[in-house]
């Protein structure tokens, strides 16, 4: 065997060899939330065609709705509590997404009877409110059922060995991540589709493509109850299989089936979970000044003195590097994104419009794909100070296409090759280099917490890791909101009642908004680096 056939064979093809029907379910719940981006593009040209909202205004919204991933701390510890019965949460996420879905589908449809309750605007805040509650619903019941379909015995009963357990976490960690990029990629293609030729189309008849979208998404809530569903006859299989095997029934219910009982309510993680949400309603409905501000920080209390709980069930040893692998992924994830006006910069000056936006985000979603498989033996070698620091440079170096297209690198290019290595070409292999480094970090420490977690606590770990680096995301979006109150971009928007331009587009401090951007992306991750690794909590992760 030639050694590029060891290579595809042990990154490629041991991967499918350790695939499990069990993974299946939990693997359905991934994909449902990987393609729910199947509304991001066309959310976007809804916004900038519809709404007249400021690209700092969706900044800050997009900190509101990042919020209640926070909230999975207090979900992870019923889902520990209530094993037995966690399909439940998987509906009543569904029914949060489909309400978001059914919403867009109105404002796109133009629904009548919608102007009359409230404005097209609040109507959107609402929908974008009501998705991730019911995302962070299901991912904190699929982390729980990421667990559960790791088997700890082999089809004769017989308890499988440390070895064999911590290569299939690694895997369905790795999976987990696969459905959710490939969720994306079914999508993205799908959107290449539907959105081919609108640019020609007037504007009822977009709208009507719009709402087809939107009608389409409806289709992922029930892709994620039928896994739940699917985990359930599993289940009811396994216990069978062990019963013809010899075991007596009730062994096998009790190798299969955890019981409630085998958790201890720990209060900390609910009132935590409350404290967030009275801080929340307290600070949003008296109209605090820097509401934002106030809640990120009220969160981040919370989550910490969570965490600090989380902790106690780990030897020092362990807690230590769990706190400085935290710190770091934390700082990683922090760093802000320059925001809607580089996206509207795109469409209103290089042309950029739906369908090769699409093109872009399926490119993206297949070689997230592809990179995460493919470096999956780099994610097993290298501690996760060697991948950050090798990821943050590799960003740091990829934001310059960006910047080079803003100062017009791609006339110069397409001038120098006959108009072959214009904007969309420049856009296009950034893409290609750049799209698989954002889910390789989350994968190592993943993995990590599945292995080290304690076995009646793992959705509960979960779910704080995931709220201590989701709040990351509120953060980033916190510094995006500031860079746009700072270097303000704007795009023009028309009053559809008069035809007359109400807002002109100025995007003249785009290029110093890229700028600063890219700076913060390097610094930051690197400086939180040198810090942790010359501290107590150095982590050899």
């Amino acid at each position: 065997m030639t050694a590029a056939a060891r290579w595809f064979d042990a990154v490629f093809l041991d991967l499918a060899r350790q695939m499990r029907w069990s993974f299946l379910p939990p693997l359905m719940v991934y994909f449902a939330f990987g393609a729910s981006g199947i509304t991001a593009i066309v959310g976007t040209f809804f916004v900038k065609e519809y709404l007249d909202v400021s690209a700092a205004f969706l900044a800050g919204l997009a900190f509101w709705a990042g919020l209640p991933w926070a909230l999975k701390m207090p979900l992870g510890h019923l889902v520990d509590l209530i094993w037995r019965w966690k399909a439940v949460l998987v509906w009543i996420g569904a029914a949060l997404m489909a309400a978001s879905f059914a919403i867009m589908y109105g404002l796109a449809m133009r629904v009548g009877w919608m102007d009359g309750v409230m404005s097209a605007t609040a109507w959107y805040v609402l929908a974008v409110m009501l998705a991730p509650c019911g995302y962070v619903i299901q991912d904190a019941v699929a982390d729980a059922m990421s667990v559960e379909a790791v088997p700890d015995r082999d089809a004769d009963g017989q308890p499988l060995t440390e070895t064999e357990t911590r290569q299939m976490h690694t895997t369905m960690q790795t999976l987990g991540r696969v459905a959710l990029i490939g969720g994306a990629s079914v999508v993205a293609a799908a959107n290449i589709f539907l959105f081919s030729g609108i640019e020609d189309l007037s504007p009822p008849a977009k709208e009507a493509i719009y709402g087809q979208i939107y009608l389409l998404a409806l289709l992922l809530p029930c892709l994620s109850v039928s896994g739940v569903a699917l985990a359930s006859v599993q289940v009811r299989w396994r216990i069978r299989a062990l019963v013809r095997s010899g075991i007596d029934s009730a062994t096998a219910q009790a190798q299969i089936l955890r019981t409630p009982e085998a958790v201890k309510a720990n209060h900390w993680y609910f009132t935590g979970g409350a404290a967030f949400v009275a801080l929340t309603l307290a600070v949003g409905i008296g109209d605090v000044p820097y509401t934002q501000e106030i809640v990120f920080a009220g969160s981040m209390t919370v989550v910490l003195v969570l965490m600090r709980q989380l902790i106690r069930a780990l030897d020092p040893a362990q807690a230590r590097v769990l706190v400085g692998t935290a710190v770091i992924i934390f700082v990683f994830r922090a760093v802000p994104l320059p925001g809607a006006g580089l996206t509207w910069f795109e469409i209103d000056e290089l042309g950029f419009d739906q369908q090769f936006l699409s093109v872009l985000y399926l490119l993206t979603a297949v070689l997230t794909l592809v990179g995460m498989i493919a470096l999956r033996p780099l994610m097993a070698n290298r501690t996760i100070v060697y991948i950050i620091i090798l990821l943050t440079i590799a960003v740091g170096v990829l934001s310059l296409p960006n910047l080079g297209l803003y100062f017009g690198l791609h006339h110069w290019t397409s001038a120098m090759t006959n108009g072959v290595v214009d904007a969309r070409f420049i856009a296009v292999m950034d893409a290609a280099v750049e799209s698989p480094l954002g889910q390789i970090a989350m994968i190592p420490m993943l993995a990590w917490i599945a292995r080290n977690a304690p076995s009646h606590l793992k959705a509960t770990f979960f779910a704080v890791m995931a709220s201590f680096t989701n709040l990351a995301l509120s953060a980033s979006n916190l510094g995006s909101r500031y860079l746009n109150e700072v270097f303000v971009v704007t795009r023009e928007v028309v009053d559809p009642a008069t035809g007359l331009v109400s807002v002109a587009a100025d995007y003249s401090q785009l290029g110093w908004l890229l700028i600063t951007v890219a700076l913060i992306t390097v610094a930051a991750p690197l400086i939180a680096i040198w810090m942790v690794q010359s501290s107590p909590i150095r982590t050899n992760e």
